[in-house]
């Protein structure tokens, strides 16, 4: 029975992943079965092997300069080798207090348990296809990092990382991303996971630098299905978990409300990073992680 799941394992309801094993496992096995179920891979892979040419801009190497394109062409260009297409990808990892919450116990992870196992599986599947992947974990300030490698013993210390990393203080994803963007890469990716109670203006500012400056980026918006769908529970009492502030409600009352008042949140988020030509997915964390995957190839294809 455990075999079939690890066959399976990209396919699995999220909670079902637990019966794998610890996190390194779950995601092998995730990657490996996502990849079994593919036709063919949307990456040419690492190598050194002569690519293609690109045009020459101020400050490239002259070595790599191709003298007889040159001579034929009059213009400059450059070799561009399979090593120089491969692209560094981070994924920014949102650790912070209200991520660290379920709306049951049974049958669903918490979204940074889902979150982890998303971001161990997405930088597994990177490395797998020759990309440098790396991970930074931020809740109000950067809570730790991890530089964008392409090797299976950095991964395994990756997500050696991302196990132990505790959940705590309130969201703040623009510092992270602020990071990212200051590392300047020409071919990047950046992968932001997180349940986006943020600052949504601050947030908004500098998802666009990056694409102004070039990356690609993804956003995965972490929702618990509980937070899609009010629960009917009568009286109840609503907790902030970053700020501990409560309020009291009829939860009858206020559902027809409440899911107005999501859809149009996650209606906004789509408008604005449409916009940017960002790509957006609101992942509920009982939704398997086949499908993120997925959603990942997709933006990485536009990437060559």
């Amino acid at each position: 029975m455990i075999d079939d799941k690890r066959n399976r394992a990209h396919l699995l309801d999220p909670a079902e992943l637990d019966a794998l094993g610890g996190l390194e496992l779950v995601a092998r096995a995730v990657v490996t079965g996502f990849i079994a179920g593919l036709h063919s891979s949307p990456s040419r892979g690492f190598s050194v092997e002569f690519a293609e040419h690109r045009a020459y801009r101020p400050g490239d190497d002259l070595r790599f300069v191709d003298w007889k394109m040159y001579g034929r062409s009059d213009r400059f260009f450059l070799k561009q080798y399979e090593e120089e297409t491969n692209l560094s990808a981070y994924v920014c990892l949102d650790v912070s207090s209200s991520m660290d919450w379920r709306s049951r116990e049974a049958g669903l992870l918490t979204k940074l348990d889902y979150a982890k196992r998303l971001a161990a599986s997405l930088t597994l599947l990177l490395i797998r296809q020759g990309d440098l992947a790396g991970v930074i974990c931020f809740a109000e300030r950067v809570l730790g990092r991890s530089p964008a490698r392409g090797t299976l013993a950095h991964w395994t210390e990756l997500v050696r990382q991302l196990a132990y990393q505790s959940s705590g203080g309130r969201t703040a994803a623009e510092g992270a991303l602020e990071e990212v963007a200051a590392r300047g890469h020409r071919r990047g990716l950046v992968i932001l996971v997180s349940d986006l109670l943020v600052d949504e203006a601050a947030t908004r500012r500098t998802l666009k630098k990056l694409r102004h400056q070039g990356s690609e980026v993804l956003v995965f918006h972490i929702l618990d299905p509980g937070e899609l769908e009010l629960p009917s529970v009568g009286d109840a009492v609503f907790v902030d978990p970053e700020t501990g502030d409560e309020v009291a409600v009829r939860s009858a009352e206020l559902r027809g409300d409440y899911r107005e008042a999501v859809t149009s949140a996650i209606d906004e988020w789509r408008r604005v990073c449409g916009s940017q030509r960002i790509d957006y997915h609101p992942i509920p964390t009982d939704q398997p992680l086949a499908l993120c995957l997925s959603e990942y190839l997709h933006t990485r294809s536009r990437l060559g």
